[in-house]
């Protein structure tokens, strides 16, 4: 593995994005998108999956984390960004993941820079329109008591201290980890991040509907559709962009969750090597 450099990176408008990239300086770029919208990366261990044969990047999206504003918090605007970063790094193309609602992201700077994409990995997200909604909420629904919903929602209502904020945190993702076992101690670990969740870019990005079925067919990078088989977002409407995009591959992860680097990490890294080496 390269060094590895920590780097704030300043974009037009005069945010100053937080970036992190490892990895040999000479091998194929890729950079990770984390999800949200309005956390901040948790995408390390994909990084140490990937960063021996590859160059990895990855950041804090703006106003999230260590990055700063200007509040713009348009889809368009964080495409641009992540042109931005591209073109800091002077890469023509790299391969870009995305996880959750960055997921939609990579998805959406893939048709509209098509020319910068060299392979795509779309991870765990909610595929195309709303047609996802109703069976996460019911999955969600099944996997907490009746007890933690009606916390987790009076907690939501409220103003909430640290430790109120991280018992909040810890319900709401609670229900993405398919091991029952270890899914409070990963939610927690996550809710322990020691930055404030954007809830203004929370709301403007989570209203943005970018327009999947009409636009997936635009993707023409090599695909892998990424998804947990016990994500409570569910995989058959992720597997609809099989049908819409003209080189996707479904890989589902038995035994995995939300987040597959922390409950079937062998699997992914796996799927992920096989993939960017066929496409190398």
């Amino acid at each position: 593995m390269g060094r590895i450099r920590e780097e704030a990176v300043t974009v037009d408008d005069g945010a100053r994005l937080w970036t992190m990239t490892s990895g040999p300086s000479h091998a194929a770029p890729v950079v990770l998108c984390h999800g949200g919208p309005g956390l901040w990366d948790n995408l390390g261990p994909v990084a140490a999956m990937l960063d021996s044969t590859r160059l990895v990047h990855r950041y804090d999206h703006r106003g999230c984390g260590r990055s700063t504003g200007p509040d713009d918090y348009r889809l368009e605007r964080a495409v641009a960004d992540l042109d931005a970063l591209r073109r800091h790094w002077g890469h023509e193309r790299w391969t870009v993941f995305g996880h959750s609602w960055g997921a939609t992201l990579a998805l959406v700077y893939a048709w509209t820079h098509p020319d910068r994409v060299h392979t795509l990995v779309y991870c765990d997200g909610v595929g195309p329109g709303s047609e996802w909604r109703e069976p996460n909420r019911a999955e969600v629904a099944r996997r907490l008591t009746p007890e933690q919903i009606h916390r987790r929602d009076a907690l939501e209502r409220q103003e909430r201290s640290w430790e109120e904020e991280v018992e909040f945190r810890t319900l709401y993702w609670l229900p993405d980890h398919a091991d029952r076992s270890r899914a409070e101690e990963w939610a927690r670990a996550e809710a322990l991040a020691p930055y404030d969740i954007n809830w203004r870019a929370n709301a403007s990005l989570a209203r943005a509907a970018p327009d999947v079925v009409t636009n997936a067919a635009k993707v023409t990078a090599p695909t892998l559709l990424v998804h947990g088989e016990h994500d409570p977002r569910p995989i058959a409407n992720v597997a609809r962009l099989v049908g819409l995009m003209p080189n996707a591959t479904l890989a589902p992860i038995a035994n995995a969750g939300h987040s597959p680097w922390l409950e079937a990490p062998g699997d992914l890294a796996a799927r992920l090597t096989a993939f960017l080496g066929e496409h190398n």
